[in-house]
């Protein structure tokens, strides 16, 4: 186009060979060429349905408030807890700040601590050094010293030590951008309790049921991000629970005269195949990875698993070519409003 336009406009206007105006019209041409690339790209990044990281964080930053002051995306938090010190002697002082360590993992203690007498366990504050689901640890753990030894120190034990969560991704990030712009604040409606769920750290998924427990009451569930990789979301736990109650009784309006916020209830689903084709262990690890998708995306508190969904799931898997469906009509009802379903077991054949 830039060819025919110069020569156009100058007549007897020749591109033969790699002479200045050909080298001049190509460079025009590519730097336009570029330039409409670029717009395309800029395209994307305006609309948060499609921007990508760095521009999405940018659409976080304008819409989002979280629940611990912050904007926009929901950074990595820190583990904290207890721990029980035991001592060989009565007294022994565990000094603030001391660390310790379990699988490669730091911690340090938040106060300082004074053993009992008798070996008996002396309960004290500790957080993870490093922000992150990692820093989550099972009671009963022992943590040991991270450099050399404390004297007649017998043992550290978590008692709790929870909260620690991963940065938000862009596909839970986008979500929550997307949800603030189709549906704004209205001061107390159900999608306003779901954002104010959504606010807290570690919650992916968030439902709201108003009047479920009474007249002037109103139920949150909330399903946690699963940092293990294991599933798209895990059960809450109650100190989870307890965190996004915090955060919603500081926002809820004032004229609620209950709110409750609780974990669904898990209602395993099975699925019976026969007759699959190709039946081979690949094969059958992409139908249950499929059936896990599809749950996923559509499992909810009270939401049917319909016959179809479970069949479309297993056809939808790569590689396979015929199945025989023998539960495809039979539809999951969930046993209540806050049962929701998971994977059960996959039988092949009768």
């Amino acid at each position: 186009m830039v060819r025919d336009d110069i020569t156009a406009s100058l007549y007897g206007a020749a591109f033969i060979g790699n002479n200045v105006l050909r080298v001049m019209a190509d460079a025009m041409a590519g730097l336009a060429h570029h330039t409409l690339r670029y717009i395309d790209w800029l395209a994307l990044q305006l609309l948060p349905d499609t921007a990508e990281t760095e521009w999405l964080d940018r659409h976080g930053d304008i819409w989002l408030t979280n629940a611990d002051g912050t904007v926009g995306r929901k950074m990595a938090s820190y583990a904290t807890g207890t721990a029980n010190f035991v001592s060989e002697t009565a007294g022994l002082i565990i000094s603030n700040g001391t660390q310790f360590l379990v699988d490669g993992i730091g911690y340090e203690t938040t106060e300082e601590i004074i053993c009992s007498a008798d070996q008996l366990p002396t309960p004290g504050p500790i957080k993870a050094l490093d922000p992150g689901f990692a820093g989550n640890q099972e009671p009963g753990t022992g943590l040991g010293v991270s450099s050399g030894t404390i004297p007649d120190l017998i043992s550290v034990e978590v008692v709790t030590l929870t909260g620690g969560t991963d940065t938000e991704t862009d596909d839970d990030l986008r979500i929550r951008v997307l949800q603030r712009i189709r549906q704004p604040p209205q001061g107390g409606a159900a999608h306003d309790y779901v954002r104010w769920g959504l606010a807290v750290g570690g919650v992916v998924r968030a439902w709201c049921q108003p009047l479920e427990m009474g007249i002037g009451t109103v139920t949150i569930r909330v399903m946690m991000a699963d940092e293990t990789g294991e599933s798209c979301y895990r059960f809450p736990t109650s100190d989870d629970l307890d965190r996004v109650i915090a955060y919603v009784d500081t926002v809820r309006p004032v004229a609620v005269k209950d709110f409750f916020v609780v974990a669904p209830i898990p209602q395993r689903i099975d699925v019976h195949i026969d007759d699959l084709v190709p039946d081979n262990i690949e094969t059958r690890a992409g139908i249950e990875q499929s059936l896990k998708d599809m749950l996923c995306e559509l499992a909810a508190p009270g939401q049917t698993i319909f016959g179809v969904w479970k069949s479309k799931a297993v056809i939808d898997t790569p590689n396979v070519i015929s199945f025989d469906f023998l539960n495809c009509g039979t539809d999951d009802v969930m046993q209540s409003p806050g049962h929701m379903a998971v994977l059960g077991d996959i039988v092949y054949g009768h």
